[in-house]
């Protein structure tokens, strides 16, 4: 495997934010995330639950609900009372429209996805038209008393019913009328201020309303006579969210101590055809409160203020043991917020506020294999660069060799010269960086330190030439393709001369920088990649996959190399593609120019290329068990993957000049203890 000294770095201080929102597109596959500080996600669930794209926030911009219309339009609404669609090409905000009813607590689609309503908080239902350019107003439902919290549409777009405190109402579309207004059971509320707050809303076709409540009830009434029909007490705490299948037969609801409950439709007694809600299933994946609940055909999605996303599968959809069968859980970006100045033993960690420069530790010490080295110079924190504006940071790099820092909002790109004097350090920002009319989606550096590439939407790269100490726009590289959709990925040659970049499209284009001319393409694959990396020998792509695949592509002779074809031949050891987390960095040892190295969150590997690929009846993980085999016995038993889950979970992998191993992780207990307090939970003797 090689041996490393690592640098287990544990204080990058990150901590996700929670999710508040979030909406699965049955057409698309696409689930929508929006978290508390303003950023939207999406993840495409045909693609291994690849996050595909990531709209930073603002703090201008509040989002408590959201939705997708009209197939693969995406809006929200918050608390500052404007509805938002998102450009999910360039990444950005399309337009924003103010409803003028205050903050907005929802914001729901039709069943056609050709009209929006939102609830406001001046107890208004207003109903806006999606066209082609954007959404038109259409008119207000009769006004209410006190702000409406939820909503949701009848399946034929006839009826939409409102949650309030203490009330369910129920209004019609055409006529903009309320028709029933339905008061909740107060008899389990606590004290004498008797109060029950409607958090969630649904219509099933047969004309049931389901609502879930703060007393954690689950009730089911009649929309034709308003009238309660089943109560079901789910939880002692609140219930906060509730989603409904496609075929009406399964929902799930969210608490406040982090459980999630699934219903089934079921018959109430065998062979009779009358059916009822049955609680089947109850679930707890997280440590807070349940913000958002979501249903699939085939899952149950779940995510709140621990910013964890859950998938767990539906045991009665899989018929076999298998991949799909097995639960999910998203809480890391499936990107790096950390870069590295490999020179001068430099950390650069992006957060969306500011960004911190930390000097790695040293040591003066060596030993053998799983010694401890106790550290001569502690790690130090040498700066704090705090965004300019309300808009959080989108992406972030220093050089290699340190003396550059830039990072990019949605609106902005900023550049700074770094300077070292001893033990001090200046920062200077460079004045006249160019602007361009589309915005920096992803930056990296020439190993030179002479170029930034900036990457934007439309699959073009702009070029900064750093060489003269000043920042000026040296020339575009375009797409052969025309790609309409982002720069998603970047990667250099050691010398500068090439550069790789994939759009999120899965196309992977290749540029001679010097030449200022396209030079290739990669074979378009049918999943998107998640890491590349070029090789600083041999210049070959190496490329990691949504599906787990890792292919290598020589870019002299434009062709995968012969090693690819073996494993596309032989095929990947089961247990590697059937990983949770998909790789998100890749790097190389010059000492060792057959090894790839790469990681996700829960492994670091390294890939002998000389070795033979394992087959599935093979242990992929054997590395304890070859330790204790003679030299030549573990020679015959070795394979190419050399797998070691000792750090996890990792948000960071790369070598340093001299050969040392980089490792940030991020331990979930530290994440945890910044949290805020989870509900208070009575134990037994207590």
């Amino acid at each position: 495997m090689g041996e490393f000294k690592v640098h287990r770095v544990q204080f990058f201080d990150y901590v996700p934010s929670g999710v508040c929102g979030m909406s699965y597109s049955e057409q698309t596959q696409r689930l929508a995330v929006a978290r508390n500080d303003g950023s939207i996600e999406v993840y495409n669930f045909t693609a291994n639950y690849y996050q595909e794209k990531i709209i930073p926030g603002d703090d201008r911009r509040s989002t408590e609900s959201i939705c997708w219309a009209a197939g693969d339009r995406l809006f929200s609404a918050g608390l500052n009372g404007e509805i938002i669609e998102y450009d999910l090409n360039k990444l950005c905000v399309k337009y924003s429209l103010d409803a003028y009813g205050g903050p907005i607590w929802s914001i729901v689609a039709n069943p056609s996805g050709t009209q929006l309503a939102v609830c406001c908080e001046d107890g208004l239902i207003k109903l806006f038209n999606v066209t082609p350019e954007k959404i038109v107003f259409e008119k207000s439902l009769d006004r209410q008393k006190g702000r409406m919290l939820c909503l949701a549409w009848h399946p034929s777009g006839s009826h939409i019913v409102t949650g309030t405190v203490n009330f369910l109402k129920v209004f019609s579309v055409s006529s903009g009328h309320l028709l029933h207004t339905m008061k909740m059971d107060l008899r389990l509320a606590p004290g004498k201020r008797r109060e029950c707050i409607v958090w969630d809303v649904a219509v099933l076709s047969s004309g049931e309303i389901l609502s879930v409540d703060s007393l954690g009830k689950l009730s089911v009434w009649d929309i034709e006579n308003g009238t309660l029909i089943r109560t079901y007490t789910v939880a002692s705490c609140d219930i906060l969210c509730l989603a409904v299948s496609q075929a009406e037969d399964s929902l799930v609801v969210g608490t406040a101590e982090g459980v999630i409950f699934q219903f089934q439709h079921l018959a109430a007694q065998a062979g009779k055809s009358e059916k009822q809600w049955v609680c089947t299933k109850p679930f707890r994946y997280h440590t807070h409160d349940v913000r958002a609940v979501a249903h699939s055909s085939s899952a149950l999605i779940s995510g709140g203020v621990d910013g964890r996303i859950a998938c767990r599968p539906l045991m009665e959809k899989v018929h076999t043991k298998s991949y799909e069968a097995a639960l999910r859980k998203i809480l890391f970006p499936h990107r790096h917020l950390v870069s590295c100045a490999q020179a001068p033993r430099l950390l650069l960690f992006q957060f969306p506020e500011h960004l911190e420069l930390w000097r790695l530790g040293q040591t003066n010490e060596s030993g053998i294999d799983g010694d401890l080295l106790n550290v001569s110079q502690e790690e130090e924190l040498l700066l704090q660069l705090k965004r300019k504006g309300s808009e959080c940071i989108r992406c972030s790099a220093i050089s290699h060799c340190g003396s550059w820092v830039s990072y990019a909002t949605s609106s902005r790109l900023f550049l700074h010269r770094l300077d070292y004097d001893n033990n001090n350090i200046s920062i200077k920002r460079v004045p006249k960086v160019p602007r361009f009319q589309t915005a920096a989606l992803q930056l990296l550096f020439s190993p030179d330190s002479k170029l930034l590439f900036v990457g934007s939407e439309g699959g073009r790269v702009h070029v900064l030439d750093l060489s003269e100490g000043a920042c000026q726009h040296s020339h575009t590289l375009e797409p052969p393709s025309g790609s309409s959709l982002h720069v998603h990925l970047l990667a250099a040659s050691s010398d500068g001369s090439l550069l790789a970049v994939a759009s999120a499209d899965c196309q992977i284009d290749i540029y001679n920088v010097k030449e200022r001319k396209y030079e290739c393409s990669v074979p378009q694959y049918s999943s998107p990649p998640t890491a590349i990396s070029m090789h600083p020998s041999t210049n070959n792509l190496v490329i990691a996959y949504a599906d787990q695949q890792v292919l290598e592509f020589s870019i002299a002779e434009k062709q995968y190399t012969d090693w690819s074809r073996k494993v596309l031949q032989h095929g990947l050891h089961r247990d590697w593609l059937e990983r949770d987390t998909p790789i998100t960095g890749i790097t190389f040892n010059p000492l060792r120019p057959e090894h790839i190295l790469m990681h996700d969150n829960y492994m670091f590997c390294v890939l002998d290329k000389s070795l033979p690929l394992p087959d599935d009846k093979t242990p992929l993980v054997n590395q304890k068990s070859l330790k204790q085999l003679s030299e030549n016995t573990r020679r015959s038993h070795a394979h190419a993957f050399k797998i070691t889950r000792k750090f996890q979970p990792l948000l960071f992998m790369d070598l340093l000049d001299d050969g040392e191993l980089v490792l940030v992780e991020r331990p979930l207990i530290d994440i945890l203890t910044q949290l805020p307090p989870p509900m208070k939970q009575k134990k037994f003797a207590t």
